[in-house]
C-alpha cells in the first residue's frame, strides 16, 4: 500500500531531478503527453518486475493500486509484452510525425525522402501547404505556431515566396548522437540506481560522493575543469585496468556474473543569488 502522506523532501528532490530531463525533452521535441505515456509504461513495468509477493507476479489490480495507472491501461501495457527504453518506436513526437509525413507522403513530397517546399498558407497552396500538413497530424495546433518554433530551431526556413523548406539535416541526429544517447541512458540510470539504493537504506551503500562550492570565479572553474578532466580520466583508466585484470582471472558462473559502472562528472552554472545571500543575524 502507498503511504497516506508523501515526504515533501522527496517530492522536492524528484522535482529538482526532473528539471534537466524536462529541459532535454523540450529541446528534443518530447512533449508532456509523450513522456506521460512513456512514464506509464515504466511504472507498470517496474511494479510487474520488482514488486512481487512470494515470487508471484502481481495482478493487474495490484499494479493499478501500486502505480495509480488505470487497470485497463495496465492490462493493455502488459499484453503488449516486454518494452524497454532502448526499443522505443521512432516518430513518437508530433514533430517527428510531421517530418515523416512531409518527407514521405503525397502531395507533400516529390518522392519518398524528398520533401517539397510548401506554401505557408492553405489559401496559397491548398492541400499542398504547410498549414494543410500540420492539419493532417493535428487539428488542435495551428500551422503558424509550429512554423514559428521550427524557424527558431532551424528545422525549416522561409523563402522570399513565403514557402517553407525542410532543412535536409533538421532531424538527422548529430554525429555520434545515438551513441551519446546510449551512454546518457546507461550512466544516468546507474547513477540514479546507486542514489536510490543509498536513500532506501537497504544493504551496504554504494560509493556516491561529490564536492560543492558556490563562490568561485570563472577562471578558477576553468582550472578545476582542466584538472578534473586530466586527473579524473587517469583515475577512471586505473579503475578500468584493475577491472580488466580481475575479469581476466575471474571464473564466475552465469548466476554470479555482475556488472559495474564507475563514473565521474563535472558541472558548473551561475550561482543563484538567492541561495548565496548571507542570512541576517
Amino acid at each position: 500500500m502507498q503511504p497516506t502522506t508523501l515526504p515533501p523532501s522527496m517530492l522536492s528532490a524528484l522535482q529538482r531531478v526532473m528539471r534537466p530531463l524536462v529541459r532535454l525533452m523540450l529541446r528534443k521535441g518530447v512533449t508532456y503527453s509523450v513522456f506521460a505515456d512513456l512514464l506509464k509504461e515504466v511504472f507498470v513495468d517496474v511494479a510487474h518486475r520488482e514488486f512481487r509477493l512470494d515470487g508471484t507476479a502481481p495482478t493487474d489490480s495490484r499494479i493499478s493500486l501500486l502505480t495509480g495507472v488505470h487497470r485497463k491501461d495496465v492490462r493493455r501495457l502488459r499484453s503488449e509484452g516486454d518494452t524497454t527504453m532502448a526499443k522505443l518506436p521512432e516518430n513518437i513526437t508530433f514533430g517527428a510525425q510531421l517530418v515523416n509525413m512531409w518527407a514521405n507522403s503525397k502531395p507533400f513530397c516529390s518522392a519518398p525522402g524528398h520533401a517539397l517546399p510548401l506554401p505557408r498558407l492553405a489559401s496559397a497552396g491548398g492541400e499542398r501547404s504547410f498549414d494543410a500538413l500540420v492539419a493532417k497530424i493535428s487539428t488542435d495546433i495551428r500551422g503558424r505556431v509550429v512554423l514559428d518554433e521550427w524557424l527558431r530551431l532551424g528545422i525549416v526556413r522561409l523563402d522570399e515566396h513565403d514557402c517553407v523548406h525542410l532543412e535536409a539535416q533538421a532531424f538527422v541526429p548529430q554525429k555520434g548522437f545515438e551513441e551519446k544517447t546510449a551512454y546518457f541512458g546507461h550512466n544516468l540510470h546507474d547513477h540514479a540506481c546507486a542514489a536510490v539504493h543509498n536513500l532506501s537504506g537497504e544493504g551496504p551503500p554504494f560509493f556516491e560522493r561529490s564536492v560543492h562550492y558556490d563562490a568561485l570565479s570563472p577562471a578558477s572553474v576553468e582550472q578545476l575543469r582542466d584538472v578534473v578532466a586530466r586527473d579524473g580520466m587517469q583515475t577512471l583508466l586505473a579503475f578500468s585496468r584493475l577491472a580488466s585484470e580481475l575479469e581476466g582471472v575471474d571464473v564466475p558462473t552465469v548466476e554470479q556474473r555482475q556488472r559495474i559502472t564507475v563514473g565521474l562528472y563535472f558541472y558548473t552554472e551561475a550561482t543563484d543569488p538567492e541561495l548565496s545571500k548571507t542570512p541576517e543575524p
